[in-house]
């Protein structure tokens, strides 16, 4: 379905498990040559990179803490002298890092998701440009940047979670500064914004609290990693989206209806 994709250079942030992890076992199955980026590597790292080989992709994990600008760039260079180029940078990191009113928000607390979510997003696509830029040059397609949001972003999270969605919030708006920015450079930015995905994320509920959510989902279910990963396929195609930039896709089975 998305032949295009094959040989695609695609470097994914958070992608040691749920959301990062599925959408690099879909982009390998396409035949793309997938990094799978996080600061610490699955148990099971070699199976996984060994599945995705089979799957007819390419893939290699790179150790990088994106929260550090350092590293970012480090990371870019890493992949880039791995793979050749760069064609499609996929910012997935992210996270609460903790929930806490704001009657027990810190400077430490702040820098911490403002960086884990905000800054991570920044500084890796900074890097990438250069890279995005000489890949739309020299193969005549569009490059592309696709952000991961959230419904906090448009909610405001959860309790205890202002501040990660305010993080996904500028994510959001950010993105139209770049589109503007970098249109002309052939570069693509687009924003997959999950709703309630059934991954780590959301360990912390129990079957009745999440019942309680399905209960208000109209697809009536939970999302699952894999929900989102045919959106990323999708948003990375030039064939199926080359037209497409400074949006943001929903993937909430109806959660939330802007």
């Amino acid at each position: 379905m998305f032949d295009d994709l094959r040989g695609r250079r695609v470097l994914i942030t958070g992608a040691s498990r749920g959301i990062g992890l599925a959408a690099a076992e879909a982009f390998a199955a396409q035949g793309a040559r997938v990094g799978l980026a996080a600061r610490t590597a699955p148990a099971d790292l070699d199976a996984r990179l060994a599945a995705m080989r089979a799957a007819g992709g390419e893939a290699a994990f790179f150790t990088a803490d994106v929260t550090d600008t350092a590293a970012c760039g480090r990371l870019v260079a890493e992949f880039v002298a791995r793979f050749g180029g760069l064609d499609v940078l996929i910012n997935n990191a992210g996270g609460l890092v903790a929930r806490k009113p704001l009657d027990e928000v810190d400077d430490a607390f702040f820098a911490a998701v403002i960086d884990l979510n905000a800054r991570s997003a920044t500084m890796m696509t900074k890097a990438a440009l250069p890279h995005l830029a000489a890949s739309a040059e020299a193969s005549g397609q569009p490059a592309g940047v696709i952000l991961v949001g959230s419904i906090a972003g448009w909610r405001g999270g959860g309790p205890g979670g202002g501040l990660y969605g305010a993080a996904k919030a500028w994510l959001h708006n950010v993105q139209k500064n770049w589109v503007n920015a970098h249109g002309r450079d052939r570069i693509r930015f687009n924003t997959l914004s999950p709703g309630t995905i059934d991954t780590a994320f959301h360990a912390e509920k129990d079957a009745e609290a999440k019942a309680k959510i399905a209960a208000g989902i109209p697809m009536g279910r939970l999302g699952r990693a894999e929900d989102c990963a045919g959106t990323f396929l999708y948003l990375a195609s030039n064939a199926a989206s080359g037209y497409v930039t400074g949006q943001i896709l929903e993937v909430d089975g109806g959660q939330f209806m802007p």
